[in-house]
């Protein structure tokens, strides 16, 4: 069989939390599947390093698809002709976008509908497409495969799509996350607050990571309890809004935030495992792989208690309203200075990181491929 797969996100130094899903996955499948011819589709020059195995192949379809009306030009217009021109007898979307043009049957995974919630965290152009063009590629798709049963019951209520159709693939934890040792923490304490402990915060700064109310609870917390912490924010500015700028400036605290920009993965674990706590506090998530992460490396959890996050946390994590500044102070504090609450926390994490792995999410995303294949009535010995 002939899979064409979009693998536009798949950026060499820049994957993020889609492009990591994909790059994770797809390693996997292609190589555990050598019957099948896939043709990866890039949206620029790639990085080789991303043609996993002997049965892949790159294509570039030209522009780069990043705003909207780019998104329509590759995807209603170029993308089918491509799909064509390639003879593809399936399509996989990792991102969920879709040729609408196209009969090819296809999977799409679609991880969160955040825009249709809370369509003022994005800029009109953005939320005006996904809102246009997400539930047409809901219906368009022969399957849907998402990574929560949130998402799963999210998306059918949302676009009523028949939760039958849709197949839950959860997200994994990358092998390079573990407890470090008490040097290493030491270490990672030292490069990034100069000794001082500190809570982590793991996310690109949008709006719905909440992170403007986060900076407001951790400046309360110091005031109501002064102590040494530190709050070490992880992730790209792309979302720096009238918020963000808002929170931190009337911070007493400033000089308590850090913010170290986007790490690489082994700077990222020993910044989430040198930390005392991780915060994550946002309003929603599909899955929130950094609290799997900080699990995986013994780190203890104060999450939102909203959408997905207590069914991906479980009792592992210590939960806050994340609308109630004064409720993630709370939560802070008590995860920070209550040390039966750190190691329940710690050990009930450690244990349910377990079932987060890469190699399952690879075989259940191919699971629900060749449910999709059957559904179109595709051979895939074909």
């Amino acid at each position: 069989m002939r899979i064409v797969v979009n693998t536009r996100l798949l950026l060499s130094n820049k994957l993020e939390g889609i492009g990591w899903f994909a790059h994770e996955t797809l390693q996997r499948i292609v190589k555990a599947h050598p019957e099948h011819r896939f043709l990866f589709l890039f949206d620029r020059t790639f990085n080789t390093k991303f043609i996993y195995a002997d049965n892949v192949e790159g294509h570039v379809l030209f522009p780069p698809t990043r705003h909207p009306l780019l998104y329509r030009l590759w995807f209603d217009w170029l993308l089918p002709r491509k799909l064509r021109q390639l003879k593809a007898d399936a399509f996989l979307s990792p991102d969920g976008y879709l040729a609408l043009r196209s009969a090819v049957p296809t999977l799409a995974v679609m991880h969160d509908l955040n825009f249709e919630h809370y369509p003022e965290d994005l800029p009109r152009a953005y939320r005006n497409y996904y809102r246009s063009y997400f539930p047409r590629f809901a219906r368009h798709a022969t399957r849907l495969a998402t990574v929560s049963e949130y998402s799963r019951s999210d998306i059918a209520t949302t676009y009523g799509v028949p939760e039958a159709r849709i197949d839950v693939v959860y997200n994994g934890i990358g092998p390079v996350f573990a407890p470090l040792s008490e040097e290493e923490r030491r270490t990672a304490r030292a490069e990034f607050t100069h000794g001082a402990p500190y809570i982590s915060c793991v996310g690109s700064l949008h709006p719905r990571k909440n992170i403007a109310r986060l900076l407001v609870a951790f400046d309360e917390m110091l005031t109501q309890h002064p102590s040494d912490l530190r709050l070490l924010i992880v992730g790209e500015s792309f979302w720096w809004d009238d918020r963000m700028k808002e929170a931190f400036n009337g911070l007493q605290h400033q000089d308590r935030v850090i913010f170290t920009g986007r790490l690489g993965q082994e700077k990222l674990k020993q910044a989430l495992g040198g930390s005392t706590a991780l915060a994550f506090v946002s309003y929603f998530e599909g899955f929130g792989i950094p609290v799997a992460e900080a699990m995986r490396c013994g780190v203890p959890v104060v999450a939102a208690e909203a959408t997905s996050l207590p069914e991906i946390a479980g009792d592992a994590a210590h939960y806050c309203d994340p609308f109630n500044v004064s409720d993630i102070a709370r939560a802070l504090h008590e995860m920070c200075t209550d040390p039966v609450l750190r190691e329940r926390s710690i050990a009930a994490g450690l244990k349910r990181a377990e079932r987060y792995t890469w190699d399952d999410a690879a075989r259940t995303l191919w699971g629900s491929f060749e449910r999709m294949a059957r559904d179109a009535g595709l051979h895939l010995d074909a």
